[in-house]
């Protein structure tokens, strides 16, 4: 959600001012645009050539570049940009910007924002706990700031405390949820399905799958990252959803599946059904575990579970999506469209265990789309990349639908 917005980037005297270097590359690594402004004393910590060479600009320091009368105007930076981070945000910084102390060019720049603003503090243990510390960043709360919460670690005076900025990964994520809270999914509602099913023969043997859950799991984490509230029925895996904005609902069987996607649907924009759920379970379950006699089989009786995608396809109303997976052997295209069709899907994502890296366990995928007028083909990505992919033409049919409706 970071792709093309524009970022100031405050850097102050703090000795954590060499993160700055893992922010702006992981910034622009999603796609940003980062100015520098940064203190005279924080020059003392990090070079502006270094930050240059970073961010292929200038970097921002004093009020006036040379002594052509040539000057830096905060009013345009706080005009172009879409965020202001601060990090590191030293005590002093904190108390200019609570008490609107314009001494230097970030300053000014904080005064001139439009945009939101993100400070990152750090400092000594002892600093970040006095009073006075402490009143200057729920002042700065009070005026809507984002205070991103230092750790507790080994700090520069070799104390361990409450105080070390909060790592570059975790600012950036932030900045990146907070963006995409207000993203194009924002107000929609998706339910999911992920991971297998097991179904009981006794009480220590099943009938599963080699399903991990990850491409569902993924979708979930990206769905939520745009903005939407997320449902996850998820089937038995050794995963963890991240995202405040999904709900987990744990489940074991075919039926319990069902149950749950039936509760769920109903209130759902679009649903995303990328479980592998079995299609067969034992007519009957043993209470107790079966032994294994002189007899060398064992005979089961299985009957067909209840068709979750095609129950939803029937009540499906005009204004909800329903997309399906196809996982498939031989047969892929055929048996994809003929999926399609019969549970009333709106778009399916077939994807082939002939294809080496796709399929169940493996960290990757590779997926074609397809509908009523044609198909889509991917190369091979990583889930996560996959899961950008669906969930870029899910928005895409949703904004249509919006439309049309």
């Amino acid at each position: 959600m970071l792709k093309g917005k524009k970022i100031i980037l405050g850097i102050t005297g703090s000795i954590a001012a060499y993160k700055a270097c893992y922010i702006i590359r992981g910034l622009i690594r999603q796609g940003a645009e980062v100015q520098v402004v940064i203190t005279p004393a924080g020059k003392e910590f990090i070079t502006p050539i270094t930050l240059s060479a970073l961010t292929s600009k200038p970097v921002i320091s004093e009020f006036f570049a040379q002594r052509d009368g040539t000057w830096n105007s905060h009013v345009d930076l706080g005009l172009w940009a879409d965020a202001m981070l601060i990090a590191p945000a030293t005590a002093s910084t904190i108390g200019k910007m609570a008490n609107g102390i314009a001494d230097n060019m970030l300053i000014t720049t904080y005064l001139s924002a439009k945009a939101p603003v993100f400070v990152a503090p750090a400092m000594d243990l002892d600093m970040y706990a006095h009073p006075s510390t402490q009143k200057n960043l729920d002042i700065l709360r009070s005026f809507g700031n984002h205070i991103i919460e230092p750790g507790t670690g080994e700090l520069a005076s070799h104390l361990v405390g409450k105080g070390r900025m909060e790592e570059p990964e975790n600012i950036i994520r932030v900045l990146d949820e907070f963006f995409a809270a207000n993203g194009e999914l924002k107000g929609k509602k998706v339910m999911i399905t992920a991971g297998p099913t097991y179904e009981k023969i006794d009480p220590v043997r099943f009938i599963g799958n080699y399903s991990s859950g990850k491409m569902g799991f993924a979708l979930a984490e990206e769905c939520a990252r745009r903005g939407a509230e997320v449902t996850l029925i998820a089937g038995p895996v050794q995963l963890e959803t991240r995202h405040s904005r999904i709900r987990r609902i744990d489940v074991e069987s075919a039926e319990e599946m069902y149950a749950a996607s039936q509760a769920c649907f109903f209130d759902s924009d679009a649903a995303i059904l990328c479980a592998a759920v079995a299609d067969f379970c034992p007519e009957m379950v043993a209470d107790k575990k079966i032994k294994r006699e002189k007899e060398e089989e064992l005979t089961l009786h299985l009957r067909a579970t209840k068709d979750i995608a095609a129950s939803l396809g029937a009540v499906k109303r005009k204004d909800q999506l329903l997309v399906g997976f196809a996982l498939e052997t031989n047969n892929e295209q055929q048996n994809a469209e003929g999926k399609l069709e019969r549970k009333n899907f709106d778009f399916i994502v077939l994807n082939s265990l002939n294809d080496a890296g796709a399929g169940f366990r493996h960290d990757t995928n590779k997926i074609s789309i397809i509908d009523r007028k044609g198909r889509t083909d991917y190369p091979l990505k990583s889930k996560t990349e996959v899961a950008r992919d669906i969930i870029d033409r899910l928005s895409d049919e949703l904004k249509h639908l919006t439309l049309n409706t």
